[in-house]
C-alpha cells in the first residue's frame, strides 16, 4: 500500500489535488487519477497537479530547453485520467503549492518559471494574488457550430488557443447563460479532433467601463465537465469577445465565472502578442491518501 500526502487548493473554485514527486517516482494510471478526483469517493477535484522536477519527466527537456530555470513542471491530469497541456487556474495555484512548501521561492517582482506541456509558462505575484503569461495565443479551430442542452438554437462558436484549445460561443442575455445544461458535453460541427473546452459568454450592460471590458461565462472542460472556473477558458472567452467587438475594444478585461472573478490582459512582446491571467490561488487543506 502507498501512502500519498496530498495538498487540496482552488482558483475561483476551480480545484485541484496537489502532491509532490521531486524525482518522478509515482506514475499514477489514468484510473488512479480518477478515483482520486471523484467528488464521491476520492479527495474530488477539477485535476490532478503533481509537481516533477522537470529532469524528471520526459516532457520536461523541452521546458528546460525553452528555460533552463524552469525547475519545475506541472503534470496536469483532468479528472477522468487524461492528460491536459495547461491549466490557467491550475498554475496559480501549483505556484502557491510550491512556495508554502519550501520548493521555489517568488519574491515581488521576480518571475516563477514554470514547465507545462503547452511550454515554459512565468508565474508573478500581484494583488489578486498570482499572475501568468499564457503566452502567445492565436485563432485556431475555426468557427464550428456548438448545441447544447437547454439551449434552443446551435450557436457559431469561435475556436482560440491559448496553450490549449477552446471554443468559444456568445449567448444573448444572462438568462440563456444560465439555462444552458452544461453537465452534458456541448457537441461541435464539426468535432474538434483533440477535444477542446467550450465557453459561453455574455457581455455585461455596459460591456466596457473605466477601459475595462466585462463579461460573464460558463464551461465545459474537456475531461472534466462543468467547472466554476477556467483560467485559460477565461482568457479565450476575452479574446473572442475583444474580436467580436472589433477596433477600440479594450486589451484589458474582468470575466466573471460562477466560482468569483478573474483578469484578463493582452499586451505586445517581441514573439507577438501574449495573453495573461491573473486571479487568487487558495490552498485549504491537507491529507493522506492510501492506495
Amino acid at each position: 500500500m502507498t501512502n500519498l500526502h496530498f495538498t487540496k487548493g482552488h482558483g475561483t473554485g476551480n480545484d485541484f489535488v496537489l502532491f509532490s514527486d521531486p524525482d518522478g517516482a509515482i506514475d499514477l494510471t489514468p484510473a488512479q487519477v480518477a478515483a482520486i478526483a471523484d467528488r464521491h469517493f476520492g479527495v474530488g477535484g477539477d485535476g490532478v497537479l503533481r509537481a516533477v522536477r522537470s529532469t524528471h519527466i520526459a516532457e520536461g527537456a523541452e521546458a528546460l530547453a525553452e528555460d533552463d530555470s524552469a525547475e519545475w513542471f506541472m503534470d496536469y491530469r483532468n479528472s477522468d485520467g487524461s492528460i491536459a497541456e495547461m491549466c490557467g487556474n491550475g498554475i496559480r495555484v501549483f505556484a502557491r503549492y510550491l512556495i508554502e512548501n519550501g520548493l521555489a521561492t517568488l519574491e515581488p517582482g521576480d518571475t516563477l518559471a514554470i514547465g507545462t506541456r503547452a511550454g515554459v509558462r512565468d508565474v508573478q505575484r500581484n494583488l489578486s494574488g498570482f499572475q501568468v503569461d499564457l503566452g502567445r495565443w492565436s485563432l485556431e479551430g475555426g468557427e464550428p457550430l456548438v448545441r447544447a442542452k437547454d439551449l434552443a438554437v446551435a450557436r457559431p462558436g469561435l475556436g482560440i488557443n491559448v496553450g490549449n484549445p477552446h471554443v468559444v460561443v456568445a449567448l444573448a442575455s444572462y438568462d440563456e447563460l444560465e439555462s444552458a445544461d452544461l453537465s452534458y458535453i456541448p457537441q461541435l460541427e464539426p468535432e474538434a479532433l483533440d477535444g477542446a473546452n467550450v465557453e459561453f459568454v455574455v457581455p455585461a450592460d455596459p460591456m466596457i467601463k473605466d477601459g475595462v471590458g466585462y463579461i460573464r461565462m460558463r464551461v465545459h472542460e474537456r475531461g472534466s465537465g462543468e467547472t466554476l472556473s477556467c483560467g485559460t477558458g477565461a482568457a479565450a472567452a476575452a479574446l473572442a469577445t475583444r474580436h467580436w467587438a472589433g477596433a477600440g475594444a479594450p486589451n484589458q478585461w474582468k470575466v466573471e465565472v460562477p466560482g468569483g472573478t478573474v483578469g484578463v490582459r493582452m499586451f505586445p512582446t517581441e514573439d507577438g502578442e501574449h495573453v495573461s491571467l491573473s486571479g487568487p490561488a487558495d490552498l485549504v487543506f491537507e491529507g493522506e491518501l492510501r492506495f
